[in-house]
């Protein structure tokens, strides 16, 4: 249940939700508890008139809750064990309660990651005939994407649920997602993070420009639509000189396919000639693609995206770079199929980005009658992940309950708790 109230009297301790989409305001959630009087006067200054919260999660005195209008919250069920619970009893709440954090974190970023696809899918839309207009809506989502980024504390890049829409916008939220988190975990500047952010958005923008049929590449490409595809780069720069675009993000769109030993494209550059920038994004884009094929039968895994990456083709990445990408989505990066150490199967559903060797992972447990448990193997110092697999060599009990993923869809949470008190 859930009442309003007006802006000037909210008080620390209140349950709040904000209703009006996470790039309305600079909060990293858009339903919380409030903590601290400067949040308070930053919801004041949103021009709200009234402010949805709920009485049940809010932490007030009873006699503020009732000058609010609401009886005294009431008090929430199951949070604290009793003195005789029942072990089992207790293990089993325990993981029905992480399972519905992990659910309500998963739901809070793919609102998220669907609004920002869709602001993205309205922007191109407006590339054409509002090229300024374009402009100043993709650094404000830019802006918005780093407003939740930079915040204190550990963040945790989350694997989604089967992306829906179109695969542009979703190709291009992956890699400016991507490309963001391992910009802030290199420590760069947030002028230089919020220009690689514009031009990660827009680096595919001159495909608009080109028939359905190249906007993807593939193997049977002929010579001339291969050359083609490939015009997309300069047709990307044409529209970002006329919408007035930084020169840092029109580098990321110029160099987005160009390879750090000189084997990429349009100009062939090597990474002495590229912005870092552009050496970010040439790399998340690399290996979106290699997640997300443009025949699904050909897409790897995340894991085995990394490894190739890393073992065949690291000469074509900046080697810190490549190094800092490794070390922030782990060798299982979110969506990777895995066989723990004691043989039951799991899909990693989120890395912490501080700790990115034992991450969150949904794991088909037999012993519950083949449904799923949600881990967090840093809280498991005895179970590890043995070995990565593909989708085909999960059974298919397992195969049904973990649902592989065919497209691979990232977003982030800004709590690395596995069981976190703020929900949307």
């Amino acid at each position: 249940m859930t009442s309003t109230v007006e802006p000037q009297d909210l008080r620390i301790g209140m349950f709040i939700h904000l209703d009006g989409g996470w790039m309305s305001h600079p909060f990293p959630l858009s339903s919380f508890k409030i903590a601290s009087t400067e949040q308070i006067e930053t919801i004041r200054s949103l021009g709200l008139k009234r402010v949805r919260w709920s009485p049940e999660r809010s932490d007030l005195p009873v006699e503020a809750t009732a000058a609010a209008g609401e009886g005294p919250p009431d008090e929430a069920p199951g949070e604290a064990p009793t003195p005789d619970e029942d072990p089992a009893v207790r293990a089993r709440r325990q993981a029905e309660a992480r399972a519905e954090a992990e659910a309500a974190a998963l739901r809070v970023c793919e609102r998220q990651y669907h609004e920002a696809c869709r602001d993205l899918r309205r922007i191109n839309e407006s590339i054409g005939g509002e090229p300024e207009r374009a402009r100043e809506a993709a650094q404000a989502l830019s802006r918005a994407l780093l407003e939740k980024m930079l915040v204190d504390g550990e963040l945790c890049v989350r694997v989604l649920g089967e992306p829906a829409g179109d695969r542009h916008s979703a190709h291009a939220i992956n890699v400016t997602v991507i490309a963001l988190l391992l910009a802030r975990s290199l420590n760069l500047p947030e002028p230089e993070m919020a220009e690689l952010g514009t031009g990660a958005l827009l680096h595919d923008m001159g495909k608009l420009d080109l028939p359905d049929r190249v906007r993807l590449p593939h193997e049977d490409f002929t010579h001339a639509e291969a050359s083609l595809y490939r015009d997309h780069v300069a047709h990307g720069i044409t529209q970002g000189r006329r919408m007035g675009l930084a020169p840092g993000a029109l580098l990321v769109i110029a160099q987005h396919h160009e390879l750090a030993d000189g084997s990429g494209f349009p100009k062939g550059a090597t990474a002495e000639r590229m912005s870092f920038g552009a050496r970010v994004v040439s790399l998340v884009n690399h290996y979106d693609n290699l997640c997300n094929a443009a025949s699904p039968a050909k897409s790897l895994t995340p894991h085995e995206a990394l490894s190739r990456m890393f073992a065949q083709s690291r000469a074509k990445f900046d080697a810190p770079i490549l190094n800092g990408f490794i070390r922030m989505m782990g060798i299982y990066p979110p969506g990777s199929l895995v066989q723990l150490s004691d043989d039951r199967y799991a899909m990693v559903t989120s890395v912490n980005s501080a700790r990115p060797l034992k991450p969150h992972v949904k794991v088909h447990d037999p012993a519950r009658g083949g449904r799923s448990l949600h881990l967090n193997l840093e809280e498991c110092p005895d179970l590890g992940i043995r070995r990565s697999l593909k989708p085909s060599q999960l059974p298919a009990r397992a195969a049904e309950i973990l649902a592989p993923r065919q497209r691979v869809a990232y977003f982030f949470d800004v709590s690395a708790k596995p069981a976190p008190e703020e929900h949307a």
